[in-house]
This record gives structure tokens, C-alpha cells and sequence, in this order.
């Protein structure tokens, strides 16, 4: 059971942001200092399996990235935002194969990052009928700390990637580059001071962050009290700002990544509606911050094998740029098509639009287009540089349709199969 009551594990929840997670371990390590259990799991969730990420205490069978095919009946508890106790029993245990594991009581609670499940947290005890209401709440108000903290922990890979990748060329290029020893030298020390700019800067802006979305979400459930209309008001504007915030950090870590050649290309085949469908309910909050419509024309639904998580980002990259360019009160609209061998996305906006002089620079990085609008709204200059990032790992193409003060349509194309 758990070692402290509902107050006092909202008191403690802070401290998770004190540690220095660098895995797995540490993440367990602190649930056990109010949750008691025997064994833990974090998996991962696509649209037709789980992959296990992150254990402590492991089933001897298992091993990290293993992946389980689910039925529909799990994926739709995975999906949804229920978080439950059980037993060996339950459909979603007996799939992953952790009933031969010996232990006979679950709490199970989701991670979401911007109301989108991408996974599953699950604690396990011997004992029959152990865990209560207070672990499963105490469950779920940690899971929303840790799905961010999950992320910190991804961009801390990605620079030990890019390291990794220079001190190797480094080594294999020594000789060749003896005679200009001295620059590269400077262009190492650049490096080095880039790369520990991005990672403090990403640290202390997404830690803060991370903590005001955690407990956001928390105070918007009313796990602890009911909110009057006005308090929730205020909640949903202080998700939006964050989740803003941490969106333009979140292409900062999608460009390292990009760099460093650590974004790989996970296909599976769903139905493109449901993408559709995930990404208009993520926009809704930006579009109805300027009463924008959202409109998905969905007339063709039809299967396709690509990177779920991709295609999402896609649109949404996509979306949240036509909603920012729109005037207020207007609409926007999302549509698929299907090819011979390939399929189509177009977001469509009746916004500022685009000179087509500009057509070939702005999916360079950095690149913001100079008018009076546009200097409104705060940007990275990286979204449209990474969205097509995306679709040429997948072998598609990106290309505008727009004019000035007539809308902007892009179109993306990618190969089916």
C-alpha cells in the first residue's frame, strides 16, 4: 500500500524534479519512496503493439525494446485515459505475458504528454488485492510528472549521441587533418560550448516547464477538489503558455536530433484517420484560443504503413502554423487523399499567405518571413525545416500552394509501403 497518504505525496511530487534521472533506476527508485511494489514497467504504445522501454526488478523473459502485439481491446484501454487496478487476470496482463510472473496485484496508469497517450506505467506486487484507491491515485498524479521527466531523459541520449558521433570522426580523421590541427581545435571548443548551451538551456527551461504542465494536469483533473469556471479557466491558459513554450524547445531537441541522425523512421500500418483525428483534438486549444474552426475532410479514410508519431507531428506542425497565420475567428481545414502508391495531407488556411519568392527558403532553418504579422508571433524559425525533415525520411516530398493575403496550402506526399 502506499507509505503516504494523497497530501502527502502531492508535498513529495517535487522532489522528482531534485533527482538527476538518468534512467530507468532513478525513476523507480523514487516512486518506491511512497508506492510499494515488487516489480515495475514502462512501455511504450503504437497503434498495434507495446514496447517495453524502461523496468526495474525484470521478468527474466524480458529485455529492453521488446515489443508486444496487442488486440483491439487493449489498445483501447491503452489509449484511453483510464488508469486501473487489477489482477493477473486482466486482458492487458495476460497479452504482455507478465502473469507468469509471479506476482498477482497491478496498478496500471497512463503517460500523456499534451493529453496524447504514448504509454503505460505498471507496478506489481505478490500479493492478491493489495493495491487501493490512494496507490492508484498517487500512481496517476506521479505519471504525469514522469511523462515529462521521460523526455528530459530522451534529449540527455540525443547529446551523448552527437558526442559519441564527434569524438569518432574525430579519431578516424586525425591524420588527415594534422596540418589544420589549430582550427579544429576552435571548431571542437564551438561544438563543446554548443552543445553545453542546448543542454543547460534545455534543462532549465524544460524543468520548469515540465513541473507547471505535471501539476497543471494534475489541479485540471480535480483529483484533490472541485475547480470553479473561472480557476479552470486560468489552468487551460497556463497549459496553453507552457505547452507553447515547450513546443519551441521540443524542435530545438527534434533539430539535435535531426543532426545527430538519431530520428529513426518506425513504421506500422493505421488508419489515417486516427491521426487525423489525435492531432485536430491537440490543435483544438490553439484554435479556439483565436476561435478558429477546424475542419478535417476525412471523406477518403483508408490504412497506411508509416511512423505513426511522425505523421502526427507532421500535421500538427503543419496545423499549428495555419491556425497561428489565420485571422481570428476563420478556419482552417485538414484533408487526406489516397494515390497509387503513395498518399496525400494538405492543411489549408485563408491566412496572411506566403510571396512565392519565399517559396524555396522557408523550410531552410531559422528562416522567419519579415512582416508586420509574423512579428507577433514568437517561433523558432525550425518547424517547417523539421516537418520536412520528416517526410523525406519517409521518401515523401513537401511543397506550397500560397499568395500573399490569399491562404497557404502545403501538401505533403508519402510513399505507401
Amino acid at each position: 500500500m502506499a507509505l503516504m497518504t494523497s497530501d502527502k505525496i502531492l508535498e513529495y511530487l517535487p522532489n522528482l524534479f531534485e533527482t538527476d534521472i538518468k534512467g530507468d533506476v532513478e525513476i523507480f527508485k523514487n516512486l518506491e519512496k511512497f508506492l510499494v511494489f515488487d516489480e515495475g514497467y514502462i512501455f511504450y504504445a503504437n497503434p498495434n503493439s507495446l514496447q517495453l522501454k524502461y523496468f526495474y526488478k525484470k521478468h527474466p523473459n524480458y529485455y529492453k525494446d521488446l515489443v508486444f502485439d496487442i488486440d483491439k481491446n487493449t489498445k483501447d484501454f491503452i489509449f484511453s485515459k483510464e488508469s486501473i487496478i487489477c489482477d493477473d487476470t486482466h486482458n492487458i496482463i495476460l497479452e504482455i505475458g507478465l502473469n507468469g510472473a509471479n506476482q498477482h496485484s497491478y496498478i496500471i496508469s497512463k503517460l500523456a504528454i499534451k493529453s496524447t497517450v504514448f504509454g503505460i506505467i505498471i507496478l506489481s506486487k505478490r500479493e492478491k488485492n493489495y493495491y487501493s484507491k490512494i496507490d492508484l491515485d498517487a500512481l496517476k498524479a506521479a505519471s504525469s510528472i514522469i511523462s515529462y521527466i521521460l523526455k528530459d531523459v530522451e534529449l540527455s541520449n540525443v547529446f551523448k549521441i552527437q558526442l559519441k558521433a564527434l569524438k569518432d570522426g574525430i579519431v578516424e580523421k586525425n591524420q588527415a587533418y594534422k596540418t589544420i590541427k589549430e582550427q579544429n581545435e576552435k571548431i571542437l571548443e564551438a561544438d563543446r560550448i554548443k552543445n553545453e548551451f542546448l543542454a543547460n538551456v534545455s534543462h532549465e527551461l524544460r524543468t520548469p516547464l515540465n513541473s507547471i504542465l505535471g501539476f497543471a494536469d494534475i489541479l485540471g483533473a480535480e483529483l484533490y477538489g472541485n475547480l470553479n469556471n473561472k480557476q479552470k479557466e486560468y489552468i487551460d491558459d497556463i497549459k496553453v503558455s507552457a505547452t507553447h513554450q515547450l513546443g519551441m524547445i521540443n524542435e530545438v531537441l527534434d533539430m539535435s536530433k535531426l543532426e545527430a541522425n538519431a530520428m529513426k523512421v518506425v513504421k506500422s500500418n493505421f488508419w489515417i484517420s486516427r491521426a487525423v483525428n489525435e492531432v485536430s483534438n491537440l490543435l483544438m486549444p490553439l484554435a479556439k484560443k483565436k476561435g478558429i474552426k477546424i475542419n478535417s475532410d476525412l471523406s477518403q479514410d483508408f490504412e497506411v504503413f508509416a511512423d505513426y508519431q511522425k505523421i502526427q507531428q507532421i500535421l500538427y506542425n503543419l496545423g499549428s502554423n495555419a491556425i497561428k497565420y489565420s485571422p481570428e475567428n476563420d478556419e482552417i481545414e485538414i484533408a487526406v487523399f489516397k494515390g497509387n502508391n503513395n498518399f496525400k495531407l494538405a492543411v489549408h488556411d485563408n491566412g496572411i499567405g506566403i510571396d512565392p519568392k519565399y517559396h524555396g527558403k522557408i523550410f531552410a532553418k531559422f528562416v522567419q518571413l519579415d512582416n508586420a504579422y509574423t512579428k507577433k508571433e514568437s517561433s523558432t524559425g525550425l518547424g517547417l525545416t523539421i516537418t520536412k525533415e520528416l517526410v523525406e525520411l519517409h521518401g515523401g516530398k513537401i511543397s506550397v500552394i500560397s499568395e500573399i493575403n490569399n491562404g497557404s496550402t502545403f501538401i505533403v506526399e508519402i510513399p505507401q509501403g
